[in-house]
């Protein structure tokens, strides 16, 4: 992999951040993206490029339409190739139904969903060029997990049941072309201190007993099945759902 350049959103923080640091020095370029920390973006490129990985940051919020498109042609600007997409950036959105919007429900497919298109769209042409081109969805066990004893997420999870749907889809599409699409969707896993997405570090210690393993993830754990789908050991791997959450049905 160490020519190849490999495109990161959500990188600051969490499984985007614990991606970019297990393949820095792997591989020979990354473009890193955050929605708005900056500070933290700059602390993971400078880790990465430390590693020998050259590196471009950008800040941009995916649901805004044309973000996906300049991540991707920061990447072919920079580097003038693209062997594998993370479509890491999302979020849950806290809010009950009751205290929900409309509103609501747009942004959450509009980031997490209609981004992921985007990105499809614009990545082809370069990911068709590599040959054995990559495109990583991460989903999430909110679309999968609905219990009175566990908070929901009424106003993002469909986003995130459209983004399954949307990797199957778009897999057979570009399966002509040597492109694999899967998707990785974590459970409940741990966060930087300060991070304004997500449960609370109580609220996870809190949710821990209901998880089979006992615990939240750690973010490398979820970052080292993205390496593997972006590897050539996945080669035969396409149009998947891998769910990486301790059991939790």
């Amino acid at each position: 992999m160490k020519e190849k350049c490999i495109v990161i959103s959500g990188s600051s923080s969490g499984i985007g951040a614990a991606l970019a640091r297990r393949l820095a020095g792997k591989v020979g370029s990354m473009v890193l993206h955050a929605r708005s920390a900056r500070e933290s973006l700059d602390s993971v490129a400078a880790d990465v490029e430390k590693a020998g990985t050259r590196t471009a940051a950008i800040l941009c919020d995916l649901a805004d339409g044309g973000s996906a498109e300049k991540i991707i042609e920061l990447a072919a600007d920079k580097f003038g190739r693209i062997d594998g997409l993370v479509a890491n950036a999302g979020f849950p959105l806290m809010k009950s139904f009751s205290e929900g919007e409309a509103s609501d429900i747009e942004y959450a497919f509009r980031a997490n969903l209609f981004s992921f298109f985007e990105f499809a769209k614009c990545a082809h042409p370069y990911l068709k060029q590599a040959q054995s081109g990559r495109l990583i969805a991460l989903g999430s066990f909110t679309a999968h997990v609905f219990r009175t004893d566990l908070r929901s997420f009424p106003m993002s999870a469909a986003s995130k049941g459209g983004l399954e749907t949307a990797v199957r889809s778009v897999a057979l599409a570009m399966c002509k072309d040597g492109i694999t699409v899967n998707c990785v969707v974590p459970g409940f896993i741990w966060k930087e201190k300060g991070t304004r997405d997500g449960l609370s570090e109580e609220e996870l210690i809190e949710v821990s007993s209901r998880i089979p393993l006992g615990r939240p993830g750690y973010p490398d754990e979820v970052a080292a099945v993205i390496e593997f789908f972006l590897s050539e050991e996945s080669n035969y791997v396409t149009g998947q759902c891998l769910h990486v959450n301790g059991g939790l049905t």
